[in-house]
């Protein structure tokens, strides 16, 4: 957040609040809240904009080698409010605290139970290892964070939902601000004109499920993802 602060590229505007319906809207024009506690929120459209393009998103083969004997697990929406916890509570290099605060937390629960904020999770019998949460809007998916208490946890979450949202015909997961780590997962730079005028058909398009993604995801064995 400091960084961004000192290169303030994408930040639009400060104030409001974190309503279900603010954030819909806001979402809807490729804009999020990214802000720090004791700081105004935050509203941000960054250029260039970080994607993942579903059709053409690919593990790493060592990384898939692995999932082909393993035992865990994935599943959607189970565990919505835990995916976000424990990404709030995850070391990040070079950063202090969070930005997803109570407040943001609250907010994200409250966008998951009008069915519009989503969860894949990465379980090791009981136990989550991993996770991703984002909002989706008809046919896109904007992804907020992900985490790893296991190794290849938050990658394995990643490449599940980039392949349910390939087979759901959803083709862009927004990663928002690029770092090393995304890129070397195939995240792209696209100018924000380009960014916006994608998002601006499929949030028009229906969602392929509507409400909790739970039932149409089921359990899935991750070497279904090998």
């Amino acid at each position: 957040m400091a960084s961004a602060l000192r290169r303030p590229d994408g930040l639009l505007a400060f104030g409001g609040d974190l309503s279900v319906t603010r954030l819909a809207n806001a979402y809807r024009q490729g804009i999020f809240p990214w802000y720090s506690q004791g700081q105004p929120i935050l509203w941000w459209s960054p250029d260039p904009r970080t994607v993942f393009e579903t059709a053409t998103f690919t593990l790493p083969r060592r990384f898939v080698r692995q999932l082909r004997r393993s035992d865990w697990q994935v599943r959607a929406d189970t565990a919505f409010e835990a995916v976000v916890a424990a990404c709030a509570s995850a070391p990040r290099p070079g950063q202090d605290g969070t930005w997803i605060t109570d407040a943001m937390q609250a907010a994200y629960a409250a966008l998951h139970r009008a069915g519009l904020a989503h969860s894949i999770e990465v379980f090791d019998g009981d136990r989550l290892v991993g996770g991703i949460y984002g909002v989706a809007i008809g046919r896109m998916f904007f992804g907020e964070s992900m985490f790893s208490r296991a190794s290849g946890g938050s990658k394995l979450a990643l490449g599940a939902l980039a392949r349910q949202l390939h087979d759901w015909q959803m083709p862009l997961i927004d990663a928002q601000v690029g770092n090393p780590h995304l890129e070397s997962l195939g995240a792209t730079q696209w100018p924000r004109p380009r960014f916006a005028e994608a998002i601006a058909a499929l949030v028009e398009q229906p969602p392929p499920v509507a409400g909790a993604w739970t039932q149409a995801f089921g359990v899935q064995p991750a070497a279904t993802f090998a």
